[in-house]
């Protein structure tokens, strides 16, 4: 397979908090970069100065009384800047962007997690993102109890406390979140790949290298 990018792509990692997506995408986007691809890292919400601006808003344990609706607002706002100033112009490039979860995220979170429906997720992202949909969204699947393990973990090795509001929520909520992934997963396998992320990183990493090869192959 040529290194070259005959097109632009677009790629998301998606999972639960702790799944080890960030990790995965790093991981991948230097892999790419040694195979000769011009790629950028993006992440939501955030990826812009505006979108880093809401993502303080939204991660912030202070704001424990933000709306579910607000909030589900921030996210697209953060997304539709992300659109304009990074996603839309790199494809344009013929690049490749990788973001660290995009509108499935909301979809699990707020349209499952927060029970404001999906409908509502579709009508928003059709306004921000205009039709811009992830060639192949990547999600790292773990089990719920060691998803919340690591990332209470990492928010006291890396003192996260001003972006933990997300990590805070309840077990249930985190159990719908979980659903709604599972229920993504099955309605657009062609597109959503799960990928085992249980063992080591270089495991999991294999994976998604292995997943990754198979969708270019397939599309060269």
């Amino acid at each position: 397979m040529s290194t070259t990018t005959r097109r632009g792509l677009f790629l998301t990692f998606e999972g639960l908090d702790g799944s080890g997506k960030t990790t995965q995408m790093r991981l991948l986007a230097a892999r790419l970069r040694e195979a000769g691809e011009t790629v950028i890292e993006t992440v939501e919400p955030g990826g812009t100065s505006i979108g880093g601006a809401i993502r303080r808003i939204l991660l912030d344990p202070a704001n424990d009384h933000l709306s579910s609706t607000a909030e589900m607002l921030l996210y697209f706002a953060a997304r539709a800047q992300n659109v304009d100033e990074i996603l839309t112009p790199a494809i344009a490039r013929g690049e490749i962007v990788i973001s660290d979860r995009w509108t499935d995220s909301t979809r699990a979170y707020q349209g499952y997690g927060r029970n404001l429906g999906v409908d509502v997720v579709r009508d928003l992202d059709r306004i921000a993102c205009r039709g811009r949909k992830p060639d192949i969204t990547f999600l790292i699947d773990i089990d719920l109890e060691t998803g919340l393990q690591r990332a209470r973990h990492r928010n006291i090795e890396t003192s996260a406390t001003d972006e933990s509001r997300m990590d805070e929520q309840s077990r249930a909520f985190y159990e719908r979140v979980l659903e709604g992934y599972q229920a993504l997963a099955a309605e657009e396998p062609h597109r959503v790949l799960r990928i085992n992320g249980r063992g080591t990183i270089e495991e999991a990493a294999e994976r998604v290298w292995a997943a990754y090869k198979e969708f270019r192959d397939r599309h060269v």
